[in-house]
């Protein structure tokens, strides 16, 4: 298998069993989110269609809990990427305002319905930022330590991953 095949198959399989946005997907091999849609294009003109073995995948296995899972992360991808442009575009005061109320309402719902529908969702979410507090700390405190945490800490949050969505 050619490393570009190889690279694709490893992609595919962050979309359809790790449900990963095509976007993270992109920025984890360091391909451009239109490469990560013409492949998924290409496989589905061939008869893989990515989203539906996605689809497939949760219901086959992993219940509710992978579906809000997902739906988590997703919003959350999306409401940095709110915080990102109140921080940095060109709004008023007043829109930051609103726009941050109206992030923050979405979150309470999103964050309410979630723990009621799947609650070792809420679980996960705390040892992810516990995990991302260490990894800061470690940044700010131990640099020179920093990649080995980092090192270890993926594939850990994958391991917990697997504990709280299963």
């Amino acid at each position: 298998m050619s490393a570009k095949e190889d690279l694709k198959r490893k992609v595919r399989s962050d979309y359809v069993y790790r449900r990963m946005m095509q976007s993270t997907i992109a920025a984890a091999y360091s391909i451009s989110e239109a490469t990560v849609g013409r492949w998924k294009k290409a496989a589905k003109d061939a008869g893989d269609d990515w989203d539906k073995a996605r689809t497939a995948h949760v219901i086959a296995g992993e219940g509710m809990e992978a579906v809000v899972s997902s739906v988590l992360e997703d919003f959350m991808i999306q409401a940095q990427a709110t915080l990102d442009e109140i921080k940095d575009g060109v709004h008023t005061t007043k829109e930051k305002v609103e726009m941050l109320v109206s992030l923050a309402d979405a979150m309470t719902k999103v964050t309410a319905s979630a723990k009621r529908l799947a609650p070792k969702i809420s679980e996960l979410g705390v040892a992810q930022d516990v995990m991302a507090k260490l990894l800061d700390f470690v940044k700010e405190n131990f640099p020179q330590h920093a990649q080995v945490i980092l090192e270890i800490i993926e594939p850990f949050g994958e391991r917990l991953t697997e504990i709280y969505t299963t």
